[in-house]
């Protein structure tokens, strides 16, 4: 998948923009003082409470919404089109399908390790219930669930972004600020959307052989 600018090493191949903006967006975390806000994390810690019933996946919960939120409000916010690179163009680093892609399999990785933690060997029993017949569909909702995270995160924010550049291209002055104050609501959106799938899932992972 080629976006941007492509740094190769002896093994691997980096996307040198999608680095970069992520960097920046970890940044303004670490500065930022609504990231460290207590009324924000007795928010994200009452979500993750109600959603996946055990306050213990907050970190996991909490990480996605505020790097998600922080990703999409500096590719808002920070005119990144002023940044000359040699190829390609810096953008917010959701609009990369790799860091969705990521982001999603992390949350895969924790629901799943939620459910072998929970029950331990019947877990794959999961897969037999509510009969044993419908092994394949559930097996096939079982992949659906980070795609399903990826693609909407990288879709909304791409189309986001690519609105406001046709917008701002046809109509410079006056126009776009009503969309683009928009997009900066759906941004947060966004975020909380896969925050919440998120510890959804884990709920789901832990009580599905309850």
């Amino acid at each position: 998948m080629e976006v941007g600018v492509r740094w190769a090493s002896a093994q691997n191949e980096f996307n040198y923009d999608t680095l970069a903006t992520s960097a920046s967006a970890i940044i303004f975390l670490c500065f930022v003082p609504a990231a460290r806000d207590f009324r924000l994390s007795v928010f994200l810690f009452d979500l993750t409470a109600i959603q996946a019933l055990v306050i213990g996946w907050a970190p996991l919960v909490s990480a996605s919404f505020l790097f998600i939120w922080a990703c999409n409000w500096l590719g808002a916010l920070v005119p990144w089109s002023f940044f000359e690179v040699p190829a390609g163009e810096l953008a917010a680093p959701t609009n990369d399908i790799n860091v969705t892609t990521l982001l999603a399999l992390c949350a895969a990785h924790g629901y799943a390790f939620a459910g072998f933690d929970e029950y331990r060997g019947r877990y794959p029993g999961k897969y037999l219930k509510p009969v044993a017949f419908l092994l394949p569909i559930n097996v096939l909702e079982e992949f659906s669930k980070p795609l399903s995270l990826s693609f909407r995160l990288f879709g909304n924010i791409l189309a986001d972004e690519l609105t406001l550049s046709v917008l701002y291209g046809l109509v410079p002055v006056g126009i776009p600020i009503p969309v683009f104050l928009l997009g900066l609501f759906t941004s947060g959106i966004q975020a909380l959307v896969f925050a919440t799938l998120a510890a959804a899932y884990v709920g789901e992972a832990m009580e599905v052989l309850g």
